[in-house]
């Protein structure tokens, strides 16, 4: 796969770790009033409402979904129906410094997975790029002291984090086979909704779980509702949208260390809530973490070209 990192890519590969960690920090606010589990499945019920106008057409008896309907329930069982739902979750049950500090090692499962899986050889250069985006991201959780992560102990809550990463190091690699009939692979919306139709099956089936299984409860009011539509419409909608085009684009090895801003984001979120202003630390981060983005992206666009 010819990885090309454009400006413009970046830019759309940098918004869905700048809205998932608004969703990361919404989500551990009204953890009391909705369960985990259900509020992913909130979330994308009203996505799909989104979505109605625009690929309504898909449900369809007619619909080129249903031939490929494999795929489609795989992809929303991994992007929709795992992914957030162990993300929410872990937050129920775990800090969110060992959720970051897990959910760093990111790149490293989307490398590996490539290529044990997808036959995609890994470089020198993407391993040093992991190396330096994991280290930006150590250096967000410790503060710029290292004495910070020998405190880290690890609860049976980062497990899910673990899962949920190698659900979206899969989805990611395989959004980017491009199988899907023309119609559906180049109308964004139709490719999200074709996920969202059968991922609500998915979390539904989960929520029934959740509230079977548990004391669950939903607390309905303001808050609970400005953070359904900010889910729905920011990391579900539009997060999902950049992304999905992102790795088309520039492969899913590249778009891999992306997802480390997503800590650096949270931090500085967190920083600007509590009336802090960014440290220098966040910009070593940030050097760290962009210097491996373009040490891999850079020699992932050599090496293909070296290909063809």
């Amino acid at each position: 796969m010819t990885q090309k990192l454009s400006p413009g890519t970046a830019l759309m590969l940098t918004v869905p770790p700048l809205l998932w960690a608004g969703n990361a920090v919404v989500g551990r606010l009204v953890s009391d009033l909705v369960p985990p589990i259900t509020l992913n499945f909130l979330r994308w019920v009203l996505a799909f409402f989104i979505l109605l106008p625009l690929a309504g057409h898909l449900l369809k008896p007619s619909s080129p979904l249903w031939p490929h309907w494999r795929r489609f329930a795989l992809l929303s069982l991994l992007g929709v129906g795992c992914y957030n739902a162990l993300q929410y979750l872990a937050l129920h049950t775990s800090t969110p410094l060992n959720v970051t500090l897990v959910a760093a090692s990111s790149p490293i499962f989307m490398l590996a997975i490539g290529a044990l899986f997808f036959h995609t050889p890994v470089t020198t250069a993407q391993w040093t790029g992991a190396a330096l985006s994991v280290t930006g991201v150590l250096v967000v959780l410790s503060r710029g002291d290292w004495q910070q992560l020998l405190q880290v102990s690890f609860v049976a809550g980062d497990i899910y984090v673990l899962l949920a990463t190698v659900c979206w190091a899969t989805y990611s690699w395989l959004i980017s086979q491009r199988n899907e009939p023309d119609e559906i692979r180049n109308h964004w919306a139709a490719f999200l909704m074709a996920q969202v139709i059968f991922g609500l099956a998915w979390a539904g089936i989960f929520t029934g779980a959740e509230w079977a299984m548990t004391d669950a409860h939903i607390t309905w009011g303001l808050p609970l509702y400005a953070t359904l539509v900010f889910v729905a419409v920011g990391p579900a909608v539009l997060a999902y949208r950049c992304w999905g085009l992102g790795v088309q684009t520039a492969g899913p090895a590249v778009a891999g260390f992306f997802s480390n801003l997503t800590p650096l984001f949270a931090a500085i979120m967190s920083s600007v809530f509590l009336g802090d202003l960014p440290k220098a630390y966040h910009a070593v981060a940030f050097a760290l973490i962009v210097g491996g983005i373009l040490v891999s992206s850079r020699r992932a666009s050599v090496g293909s070209n070296q290909d063809d």
